[in-house]
């Protein structure tokens, strides 16, 4: 049986997408490599005959569909589609504007959706597929001065949670990714943007994580190699997880959400259960 498979995969050009990418192809697979820049694309993954790049705005649906219909023709199947693209805008709720909120939910959210949308009836008619979309620790507890990129993540997650019994019966999988803070370009000025209409109430507030994220840009503690080389091995299974939680730091975020779950579920257990008709 032959284990190699096709991987399509977002944001190709940077960061965790090249990363990936990269990984995918030393371990033989093929790999069509987009990203809105093409040329960035090249350069980052370069050129051989296992690979394809494809210029693709996960924005922009019409874009979506000609990337999937190029990777059918070079390659006749897609294994398996990481939803890897993304952008950060930071700020408080109410410095946010609503273009960079209605921005943030297009990359992080709709780009997602466009793209799988044109590759799940590949999968469909392959009775096959792996559908991966890297959401975030942010994606399992809200965080302030990430509103905006919480709620595209928690919309993410709530949308891959539904969408996997809907394709399962396809023999499609489906994965959420919830890396921690992992070493890539993510907090640079290519990928993150920050709200500029700035509130004297949150000043000190937003100071201090400028400060924070500046602080950590280039000094993440997570390896994107391992987590590279972590996908590989998932995707290489029977049955892949419906989530991979990524880091040390990501499984602390996620058992401090269950802490707090169970202790607001047992606060308020007689009242929430006393909520039904009497007879």
């Amino acid at each position: 049986m032959d284990t190699k498979k096709v991987w399509f995969i977002t944001g190709a050009g940077r960061g965790m997408g090249k990363i990936i990418a990269k990984a995918a192809l030393n371990a033989g697979h093929k790999v069509v490599a987009t990203g809105r820049n093409i040329d960035v694309v090249a350069k980052a993954i370069g050129e051989s005959e296992n690979v394809l790049i494809v210029q693709l705005d996960v924005t922009r649906p019409a874009e979506a569909q000609s990337a999937v219909n190029a990777a059918i023709d070079r390659f006749g199947i897609i294994d398996v589609l990481v939803n890897n693209a993304a952008q950060f805008f930071g700020g408080f709720f109410e410095e946010l504007t609503p273009d960079l909120i209605e921005e943030q939910l297009q990359v992080a959210l709709i780009g997602p959706m466009n793209v799988t949308r044109e590759v799940l009836p590949v999968m469909r008619k392959q009775r096959s597929g792996h559908i991966i979309s890297i959401s975030s620790g942010a994606g399992i507890s809200g965080f302030e001065f990430n509103s905006a990129y919480c709620a595209s993540k928690f919309a993410l997650e709530g949308w891959m949670e539904s969408l996997s019994p809907e394709v399962a019966p396809f023999g499609i999988h489906t994965t959420i990714i919830n890396p921690g803070f992992f070493r890539t370009e993510f907090l640079t000025e290519a990928t993150s943007t920050y709200a500029k209409h700035s509130l004297d109430d949150y000043k000190d507030r937003r100071d201090n994580y400028m400060s924070f994220f500046n602080a950590q840009n280039g000094k993440q503690s997570g390896d994107p190699i391992k987590l590279a080389k972590a996908l590989l091995i998932i995707a290489s299974e029977a049955k892949p997880p419906q989530r991979f939680i990524a880091g040390s730091d990501a499984i602390g975020i996620a058992e401090q959400k269950i802490v707090e779950l169970q202790a607001q579920i047992n606060a308020y257990r007689d009242l929430s259960s006393a909520m039904a008709y009497e007879d």
